[in-house]
C-alpha cells in the first residue's frame, strides 16, 4: 500500500470517529451547545481541556521554533504551561463558582453593564479570530502534505471537517471529540519521538534521551558517546549559526514569557471548558489532570525539536562539514531526500542545486567564516531557500525514514490538534455573538431554540472568516498565536482578575481599561506588523520596534496600561453597588467560612 493511500485511510477513520462522536452528542438545548449541559467528568474535562488548550502550535509548530532558535525558544514552553497554573489557581474556579456560560457574561453581570459585556465580546472575538488563524493554518500544512493537494485546498477541507462537528455538536460535541482527538495527537506525537530517540541514543524516553549520549555509526560524522546537545552543537557552529543551546537577551525572553503566561490565563476558549463540570471542587480537579495530559506532550518537545534539527543537519552532511569529500549520490538517486521532494510539492519546502553537486549545502551564508569556506570548496550559497517551520514535526517520521504507518499517525495527529482548538474557538465566539450579544443585548426575549440556530449560524460565520484569514496568515502557526496571547494578556486577564480580585473595581473603570488594553495592543501591532490581515504587508525590522520589543512581547505592555486605565478611572468614578460588592465577595470566600470561622 503506497503512502498516500495509508495516511487517506488512517486520517479518515479519525473523521469518521469524531462524526460519529457529534452526531451521538448533538446538542439539543443552549446548555448543551455552551456549557455540555454542565455534566462533564473531571478526567474526561481534563483531556478534553488539554486537547482544547494544545493546538497546531503546540503540535506543529512549537517543536519548529524550539528546533531553529534552540534554547530562546523555550520561553512557549515555560510561558504556555505557567500561564495554565496561573488561571488553575487563579480565575477558573471563581468563574465556574459564578455559574456563568461564557465569559463576556462574566463581565457583564460583574461590572453591571451591557457596555462592559459588548466591549469583553469585541475583545473575545479580536482574541479567538487571531488565534484561530493560526489553527487553520496548521490544519492547511497537516492536509497539504498528507492528502498530497495545495495548502489552500487543505485549508478548505479542515474547515469543512470543522463546520460538521462544531456547528452539530456544539460544546458537548467539541467536548467528546476533543476527548479523541487528544488520544489520537498524544500518540501520535509520542510514538515517532520515542523512534527517533531510540535511533539517536538508544533511549526510549525522549525527554531523556535529548540529555543521553549519542549511537554508534550515525551520519554526519556524529562521534559516539558524545551528548545529544553537545553533538548538536558543534554541527550547527561549525555551519556557521549559533550554538543550539546559547541564550540572549534575558530581557526580552522574561517579556516574552510573561505575555504568553498571563495571556494564557486570559483565552475564552479556555477558560469556557471549567464551565462544563457539574461543582466548583470539579473545575479544580479538571485543572490537575489536564496539566497531566499537557505535560505528556511538553516534556516531549524538546527532546523533538532538538533531535529534528540533529536530523536536518547530519542528512545534509552525511560525512560531516570537514570530512573528506567522497562518493556523493545526487539527490535524484539518493532515497534519503525523497521527503524533500514531497514536501517540494506543498509549496511550504525548496531549495536550489546552485553549483549542481547534487548536494545540498545548508549553512550560515551571513557567517564570514563560513562564507569565506563556502568560497574555497566551490559553493554558491545557501541552497535551501524555503523551510517553513510548521512542516518540521510532520516531516520527522520522513526524515527518520521511520515506518509508513507512523507518518500516516502523525498526519492523523498533526490534523486533530489544529481542529480541536480551532473548534473550541470557533464555540467561544459563536456563544459571545448569540449569547452575549443577541440574547443579553438585542433581543432579550428570544425564545431558546432561536438562540441555538443563532449559535450555529455565528459559529458557521466565525469559520468563514478564519478560513478566509487562514490563507494570508501573517506568519507560523506560533507567531501568529503567540500574537493572539498578547492581545487576550492586554484585555481579558486584567478585567476577569480585578473582577474577581477587587470589590472596588466599576463598569467603567473595567470597560476603559479594556478599551485601553486592547487599543494600544493593536495599534502596535498594525504598526509594527504591518495590516497583517491585507496580502502582501510586510513587518518592519527590529530595530524599528519600540524599545526594541517584538510584537508577540507587547502583550504585558498592554496589560500595564489596562490595569493602569481601570484603577485611575474607578477611583474617579463612583463604587459599585453594594449587592455587586457582596457578590465579590460570595465568590472568592467559601459558603460557611465566617460561621466557621466563629467556632
Amino acid at each position: 500500500m503506497d503512502q498516500t493511500t495509508l495516511n487517506i485511510i488512517v486520517v479518515g477513520l479519525s473523521f469518521a470517529l469524531y462524526f460519529g462522536i457529534a452526531i451521538w452528542a448533538r446538542a439539543g438545548s443552549t446548555s448543551e451547545f455552551y456549557a455540555a449541559g454542565r455534566g462533564v467528568n473531571p478526567v474526561v474535562n481534563g483531556m478534553a481541556t488539554a486537547a482544547d488548550w494544545m493546538s497546531a502550535a503546540s503540535f506543529i509548530s512549537m517543536a519548529g521554533l524550539i528546533a531553529f532558535v534552540g534554547y530562546n525558544n523555550s520561553l512557549f514552553l515555560m510561558g504556555w504551561t505557567g500561564g495554565y497554573v496561573l488561571m488553575a489557581m487563579l480565575l477558573a474556579p471563581y468563574l465556574r463558582k459564578f455559574g456563568k456560560f461564557t465569559v463576556p457574561e462574566f463581565i457583564g453581570d460583574r461590572y453591571y453593564s451591557n457596555t462592559a459585556r459588548v466591549v469583553g465580546v469585541i475583545c473575545l472575538i479580536v482574541i479567538s479570530v487571531t488565534y484561530v488563524i493560526g489553527q487553520m493554518t496548521g490544519a492547511g500544512v497537516a492536509f497539504s502534505r498528507f492528502l498530497e493537494v495545495e495548502s489552500t485546498t487543505g485549508l478548505f477541507i479542515a474547515s469543512a471537517v470543522v463546520f460538521v462537528y462544531a456547528v452539530l455538536g456544539g460544546m458537548k460535541g467539541i467536548t467528546y471529540t476533543q476527548v479523541a482527538q487528544y488520544c489520537v495527537l498524544i500518540i501520535a506525537y509520542t510514538i515517532p519521538a520515542i523512534f527517533i530517540s531510540l535511533q539517536l541514543t538508544g533511549n526510549p524516553i525522549p525527554g531523556l534521551g535529548l540529555f543521553s549520549n549519542m549511537n554508534e555509526g550515525l551520519p554526519g560524522g556524529v562521534e559516539a558517546g558524545v551528548p545529544l546537545l553537545v553533538t548538536l552543537d558543534g554541527l550547527l557552529t561549525d555551519l556557521g549559526f549559533n550554538e543550539y543551546t546559547a541564550t540572549t537577551n534575558p530581557w526580552l525572553m522574561a517579556l516574552y514569557t510573561l505575555s504568553l503566561m498571563i495571556g494564557t490565563a486570559g483565552l475564552p476558549h479556555v477558560i469556557i471548558r471549567f464551565f462544563t463540570v457539574p461543582k466548583v471542587a470539579d473545575a479544580r480537579w479538571s485543572a490537575g489532570w489536564a496539566l497531566v495530559f499537557i505535560a505528556l506532550l511538553y516534556l516531549t518537545a524538546p527532546a523533538v525539536g532538538a533531535m529534528a534539527r540533529l536530523n536536518i543537519t547530519t542528512q545534509f552532511w552525511p560525512e560531516g562539514i570537514q570530512g573528506e569529500a567522497v562518493a556523493v549520490e545526487t539527490i535524484e538517486n539518493d532515497a534519503a531526500y525523497d521527503w524533500m521532494q514531497t514536501w517540494e510539492e506543498t509549496g511550504l519546502l525548496g531549495w536550489e542545486d546552485k553549483n549542481g553537486d547534487g548536494r545540498i549545502q545548508y549553512y550560515n551564508d551571513g557567517n564570514a567564516d563560513m562564507a569565506a569556506l563556502a568560497e574555497e570548496r566551490g559553493w554558491a550559497g545557501n541552497e535551501l531557500t524555503n523551510f517553513n517551520r510548521d512542516i518540521l514535526v510532520l516531516a520527522n517520521p520522513e526524515i527518520a525514514n521511520l515506518p509508513g504507518w507512523v507518518i500516516a499517525l502523525i498526519a492523523a495527529g498533526g490534523i486533530a490538534a489544529a481542529l480541536s482548538t480551532a473548534a473550541g474557538l470557533l464555540l467561544a465566539i459563536s456563544s459571545a455573538i448569540s449569547h452575549d450579544l443577541i440574547k443579553s443585548v438585542i433581543n432579550p426575549n428570544i425564545t431558546e431554540q432561536g438562540e441555538l440556530l443563532a449559535a450555529r449560524i455565528s459559529m458557521a460565520g466565525a469559520i468563514v472568516l478564519a478560513t478566509y484569514l487562514g490563507l494570508n496568515p501573517p506568519g507560523f502557526a506560533a507567531q501568529v498565536v503567540a500574537l493572539a496571547f498578547g492581545l487576550a494578556a492586554a484585555t481579558l486577564f486584567p478585567a476577569l482578575m480585578m473582577g474577581i480580585f477587587s470589590k472596588r473595581m466599576n463598569s467603567a473603570g473595567a470597560t476603559w481599561g479594556m478599551l485601553a488594553g486592547l487599543i494600544t495592543t493593536c495599534v502596535y501591532l498594525f504598526l509594527y506588523l504591518g495590516v497583517f490581515f491585507i496580502p502582501g504587508t510586510n513587518a518592519l525590522t527590529a530595530d524599528q520596534y519600540l524599545f526594541g520589543i517584538p510584537p508577540t512581547h507587547f502583550g504585558p505592555i498592554g496589560a500595564l496600561a489596562n490595569f493602569l486605565v481601570a484603577y485611575v478611572v474607578s477611583r474617579a468614578t463612583s463604587a459599585p453597588p453594594q449587592e455587586i460588592q457582596e457578590l465579590v465577595e460570595s465568590v472568592r470566600v467559601p459558603r460557611g467560612a465566617g460561621a466557621a470561622a466563629d467556632h
